[in-house]
């Protein structure tokens, strides 16, 4: 009984701690609603506070803007800002952050206009029509061609590409290449920049090689293979001017083949190159050319490659097809069919074969 009185008292009770805590609660909960709408509000007063941008349509006239090599975003809008494509570099920056397209905006020059939208100054930057300014070197061009190619395209004089190709000591050449650029002028398609010079145009050309050479592991599995870089470079060379892509693999095969059996590689494409001409009908006079990149008579490899070959030959060359195959010859010069043997006499056969067909060739396209 004496521990029950205590309880029976008429004193005021204590308060209760679920009281407090529901009060807690609540101020906090204003406090939180305070913040928020003074958040919003802010942003609110702030957002009418900034002008209306100056251009909003699709602009007028035109105006060329060069996006260089390396330039952020930050950089190609403050480019558009100060060619007055758009009013201001935030605007530019805020519409591409928020469009993934904007990650196709590529070094270049481009025609836009003046005064367009953030918007619409994108869109026309990721049309390919407004971007001009572009070399397209093909797989199996010789050094003569980029020269005339940089001549026509990038207004660089035939005697500084020339002087590049022939001291290329400021060009980054991998080691194993000796100081030599054959066959390095990597296939592509280049942005030119205006003011661009002959060793800023071949540097990004071995550049993209390089790239192309580390993508394929050439150092090691030419290694893997029993030979050096340079040499499957120019195994890859003569694979890239005989071969169509369906029989590149078979003609990097003959190629070791005869090289492995002390064979002279007896390759056209050799004779070609070293009388700087192209022709499917070597005479026996074009044979009889004294150069070392004669393969019917030196042995072994010519001396560099003779083309800039493409990723495909160089992985034809790295992986080249199983077989014993010695001897091939495109039997139809019109349709690339290429055949393959070991034995010499079927050779002779296939041989006669081509040269009837392109005798027939020419004289359809005679009496046309």
């Amino acid at each position: 009984m004496s521990q029950v009185l205590p309880l029976l008292t008429s004193a005021e009770l204590p308060p209760s701690p679920n009281r407090s805590s529901w009060t807690r609660r609540i101020v906090v909960a204003l406090v939180v609603i305070g913040l928020v709408l003074a958040v919003v509000f802010s942003a609110v007063f702030i957002r009418s506070l900034a002008p209306e941008p100056a251009f909003t349509g699709a602009g007028s006239g035109t105006v060329t803007v060069v996006v260089a090599e390396g330039d952020t975003l930050s950089t190609v809008a403050q480019t558009l800002s100060d060619a007055g494509v758009v009013d201001a570099p935030e605007g530019f920056i805020n519409v591409a952050e928020l469009d993934p397209r904007s990650a196709g905006i590529q070094p270049g020059v481009y025609t836009l206009r003046i005064g367009m939208s953030p918007s619409a100054a994108l869109d026309l930057m990721l049309d390919p029509k407004s971007r001009s300014g572009r070399m397209v070197v093909a797989e199996g061009v010789r050094p003569d061609a980029v020269v005339s190619l940089a001549v026509t395209e990038a207004s660089i004089s035939a005697a500084d590409m020339e002087s590049v190709l022939a001291d290329p000591r400021e060009i980054p050449l991998p080691r194993w290449a000796h100081g030599r650029i054959e066959g390095l002028l990597f296939p592509a398609s280049y942005d030119l920049i205006p003011g661009m010079t002959a060793t800023e145009l071949v540097s990004r050309m071995v550049d993209r090689f390089n790239q192309a050479a580390d993508q394929v592991d050439l150092s090691r599995r030419a290694k893997r293979l029993g030979y050096t870089p340079w040499e499957v470079l120019i195994v890859a060379s003569l694979v890239q001017a005989e071969a169509r892509p369906q029989d590149m693999g078979k003609v990097a095969r003959v190629a070791y083949n005869r090289l492995e059996t002390g064979m002279p590689l007896q390759f056209d494409s050799t004779v070609n190159y070293a009388l700087g001409i192209s022709t499917l009908l070597i005479t026996k006079d074009m044979l009889a050319v004294d150069s070392p990149y004669n393969t019917f008579i030196t042995d072994g490899l010519p001396p560099a490659p003779i083309n800039s070959p493409g990723e495909a030959a160089l992985e034809a060359a790295l992986s080249p097809e199983a077989g014993d195959w010695l001897y091939f010859v495109t039997v139809d010069p019109a349709t690339g069919r290429t055949k393959f043997t070991a034995d010499y006499d079927e050779f002779l056969s296939f041989k006669k074969e081509f040269k009837r067909r392109y005798a027939a060739q020419l004289e359809a396209q005679a009496s046309q």
